[in-house]
Protein backbone atom coordinates (compact mmCIF):
# COMPACT_ATOMS: atom_id res chain seq x y z
CA UNK A 1 0.00 0.00 0.00
CA UNK A 2 1.15 3.49 -0.82
CA UNK A 3 -0.90 6.46 0.33
CA UNK A 4 -4.00 4.26 0.47
CA UNK A 5 -3.44 2.75 -3.00
CA UNK A 6 -2.98 -0.96 -3.60
CA UNK A 7 0.15 -1.30 -5.78
CA UNK A 8 -0.70 -4.26 -8.02
CA UNK A 9 2.07 -4.02 -10.59
CA UNK A 10 -0.48 -3.50 -13.37
CA UNK A 11 0.02 -1.01 -16.18
CA UNK A 12 -3.18 0.94 -16.80
CA UNK A 13 -4.29 4.22 -18.30
CA UNK A 14 -6.96 6.70 -17.37
CA UNK A 15 -9.16 8.11 -20.14
CA UNK A 16 -10.64 11.62 -20.33
CA UNK A 17 -13.81 10.48 -18.54
CA UNK A 18 -11.93 8.99 -15.60
CA UNK A 19 -12.24 5.32 -16.61
CA UNK A 20 -9.27 3.07 -15.86
CA UNK A 21 -8.22 0.63 -18.61
CA UNK A 22 -5.97 -2.36 -17.98
CA UNK A 23 -3.05 -2.72 -20.44
CA UNK A 24 -0.82 -5.41 -18.98
CA UNK A 25 1.08 -6.63 -15.95
CA UNK A 26 4.17 -4.48 -15.46
CA UNK A 27 6.32 -7.62 -15.78
CA UNK A 28 4.70 -8.49 -19.14
CA UNK A 29 5.26 -5.07 -20.71
CA UNK A 30 7.71 -4.89 -23.58
CA UNK A 31 9.95 -1.83 -23.39
CA UNK A 32 11.19 -1.07 -26.89
CA UNK A 33 12.81 2.19 -28.04
CA UNK A 34 11.15 4.10 -25.21
CA UNK A 35 7.68 2.65 -25.85
CA UNK A 36 5.79 0.50 -23.36
CA UNK A 37 3.98 -2.18 -25.32
CA UNK A 38 1.31 -4.44 -23.87
CA UNK A 39 1.41 -7.86 -25.55
CA UNK A 40 -2.36 -8.41 -25.38
CA UNK A 41 -3.19 -5.94 -28.15
CA UNK A 42 -0.71 -7.64 -30.49
CA UNK A 43 -1.99 -11.11 -29.62
CA UNK A 44 -5.59 -10.01 -30.23
CA UNK A 45 -4.63 -8.65 -33.66
CA UNK A 46 -2.61 -11.75 -34.59
CA UNK A 47 -5.44 -14.21 -33.91
CA UNK A 48 -7.74 -12.25 -36.22
CA UNK A 49 -5.59 -13.36 -39.17
CA UNK A 50 -7.12 -16.49 -40.75
CA UNK A 51 -3.83 -18.44 -40.61
CA UNK A 52 -3.20 -17.82 -36.90
CA UNK A 53 -4.88 -20.19 -34.45
CA UNK A 54 -3.26 -18.79 -31.30
CA UNK A 55 -0.56 -16.32 -30.36
CA UNK A 56 1.64 -15.29 -27.45
CA UNK A 57 3.91 -12.24 -27.43
CA UNK A 58 6.97 -11.41 -25.33
CA UNK A 59 9.86 -9.00 -25.38
CA UNK A 60 13.29 -10.33 -26.30
CA UNK A 61 16.57 -8.50 -25.59
CA UNK A 62 17.90 -6.13 -28.23
CA UNK A 63 21.12 -4.14 -27.73
CA UNK A 64 19.74 -1.02 -29.43
CA UNK A 65 16.00 -0.99 -28.68
CA UNK A 66 16.14 -2.62 -25.25
CA UNK A 67 13.62 -5.25 -26.33
CA UNK A 68 12.05 -6.40 -29.58
CA UNK A 69 8.54 -7.77 -29.91
CA UNK A 70 8.57 -11.52 -30.55
CA UNK A 71 5.41 -13.36 -31.54
CA UNK A 72 4.95 -17.06 -30.96
CA UNK A 73 2.12 -18.33 -33.14
CA UNK A 74 0.36 -21.60 -33.79
CA UNK A 75 -1.17 -22.01 -37.22
CA UNK A 76 -4.51 -23.29 -38.38
CA UNK A 77 -4.52 -26.43 -40.51
CA UNK A 78 -3.28 -26.14 -44.11
CA UNK A 79 -1.01 -23.16 -43.40
CA UNK A 80 2.77 -23.22 -43.61
CA UNK A 81 4.82 -20.36 -42.21
CA UNK A 82 7.02 -19.18 -45.06
CA UNK A 83 8.21 -15.75 -46.20
CA UNK A 84 4.94 -15.07 -48.07
CA UNK A 85 2.79 -15.81 -45.01
CA UNK A 86 5.21 -13.84 -42.82
CA UNK A 87 4.80 -10.75 -45.02
CA UNK A 88 1.03 -11.29 -45.27
CA UNK A 89 0.70 -11.36 -41.47
CA UNK A 90 2.84 -8.22 -41.09
CA UNK A 91 0.77 -6.42 -43.73
CA UNK A 92 -2.42 -7.50 -41.95
CA UNK A 93 -1.07 -6.24 -38.61
CA UNK A 94 -0.12 -2.82 -40.03
CA UNK A 95 -3.84 -2.05 -40.35
CA UNK A 96 -4.54 -3.15 -36.76
CA UNK A 97 -1.70 -1.92 -34.54
CA UNK A 98 0.89 0.87 -34.45
CA UNK A 99 4.02 0.19 -36.48
CA UNK A 100 6.29 0.26 -33.42
CA UNK A 101 4.30 -2.68 -31.99
CA UNK A 102 4.87 -4.96 -35.00
CA UNK A 103 6.66 -8.20 -34.13
CA UNK A 104 10.22 -8.22 -35.43
CA UNK A 105 10.58 -11.95 -34.79
CA UNK A 106 8.14 -14.85 -35.23
CA UNK A 107 8.37 -18.42 -34.04
CA UNK A 108 5.84 -21.10 -34.84
CA UNK A 109 4.82 -23.49 -32.06
CA UNK A 110 2.46 -26.41 -32.25
CA UNK A 111 0.62 -24.97 -29.27
CA UNK A 112 0.82 -21.78 -27.21
CA UNK A 113 1.32 -22.64 -23.49
CA UNK A 114 -1.71 -21.72 -21.40
CA UNK A 115 -2.84 -22.18 -17.82
CA UNK A 116 -5.95 -24.28 -17.09
CA UNK A 117 -7.81 -20.96 -16.91
CA UNK A 118 -6.68 -20.11 -20.47
CA UNK A 119 -4.08 -17.45 -19.72
CA UNK A 120 -0.85 -17.42 -21.73
CA UNK A 121 2.14 -18.69 -19.74
CA UNK A 122 4.70 -16.08 -20.81
CA UNK A 123 7.30 -17.60 -18.48
CA UNK A 124 7.27 -20.71 -20.70
CA UNK A 125 7.61 -18.56 -23.82
CA UNK A 126 10.68 -16.92 -22.25
CA UNK A 127 12.08 -20.38 -21.46
CA UNK A 128 11.57 -21.43 -25.10
CA UNK A 129 13.30 -18.25 -26.24
CA UNK A 130 16.23 -18.76 -23.88
CA UNK A 131 16.65 -22.37 -25.03
CA UNK A 132 17.15 -21.22 -28.65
Amino acid sequence: MLDGWNMTGDYVYLDDEGYVFFVSRETDLIKSSGYRIGPGEIEDALVRHPAVKDAGVIGVPDPIRGENVKAFISLNENYIFDEDLHQEILSFLRDKIAIYKLPRVFEVLKEIPRTPAGKIVRRTLHEIENAN
